[in-house]
């Protein structure tokens, strides 16, 4: 291929993630807005929202047995609230994990969404996730957002691979975009713009040595949770290059 012709080719997929990524981030923050109040809380936006808490319980029971301790159930809360019981691992890993390993998952999935084999790998890693947290599930509105999404999941990437619909990678992109933002927003809004004492930033605070309190750490997660966000952008559009 002429190099002109791979130069084109190479813009347009950058033009097309980026053009991506700025309609989801405008959808995102739109429905997330408070005006209308009942706009994010649609049918169709709400599981994605629960989604986020799902990566975000997800982590801490993943950084629990990564330090050898176990995992004793995951909730997931019609309120966007979640709860990970768990019983031993090293706590202070445990905690920060679920901000941000959230964040980070959603680095994972944007990159993922450059390639069709990465992102076929992370929608399978993804509904593998899904399956073994349908195990551990403590209540029924998480087993049916599992049974949910490994459906939903499944049957876009039927529709990938015997149809001219194609938007697997989209969906990955959507969710990681959606999860990036709102490890950001999550971390301001619980742990920065107003104190609660039952924080994982203000148990964080308590066990660490370091003399900073809740909100202090909760500046420390943001800022890491915005570099991994800036960080997927700028290599996804490398790779793309």
């Amino acid at each position: 291929m002429p190099d002109w012709e791979l130069q084109r080719c190479c813009d347009h997929n950058q033009g097309v993630f980026i053009i991506s990524v700025a309609v989801f981030t405008v959808v995102i923050l739109a429905v997330s807005s408070s005006s209308p109040p009942s706009l994010w809380r649609t049918v169709l936006l709400t599981p994605f929202k629960l989604i986020t808490v799902f990566l975000h319980e997800t982590s801490h029971a993943l950084a629990c047995k990564l330090t050898c301790g176990d995992v004793e159930g995951i909730q997931v809360h019609a309120n966007e609230g979640g709860v990970t019981h768990t019983r031993g691992g090293i706590y202070w890993l445990i905690l920060p994990a679920g901000y941000l390993g959230s964040s980070f998952w959603g680095m994972v999935f944007i990159l993922a969404s450059t390639n069709l084999l990465t992102t076929r790998i992370a929608a399978g890693c993804f509904l593998l996730a899904l399956v073994v947290v349908l195990f551990v599930a403590q209540n029924w509105l998480l087993r049916g957002l599992c049974i949910g999404f490994i459906i939903f999941l499944a049957i876009v990437w039927l529709l990938q691979e015997t149809t001219t619909v194609r938007i697997l990678r989209f969906v990955i992109l959507f969710i990681g975009v959606m999860n990036s933002l709102f490890s950001v927003y999550d971390i301001y809004d619980d742990l920065i713009s107003r104190r609660v004492h039952s924080s994982d930033a203000e148990k964080f605070a308590e066990i660490c040595p370091c003399p900073c309190n809740g909100v202090g750490w909760g500046v420390i997660w943001g800022l890491i949770s915005f570099i991994f966000l800036c960080a997927s952008i700028y290599l996804a559009l490398v790779i793309l290059s």
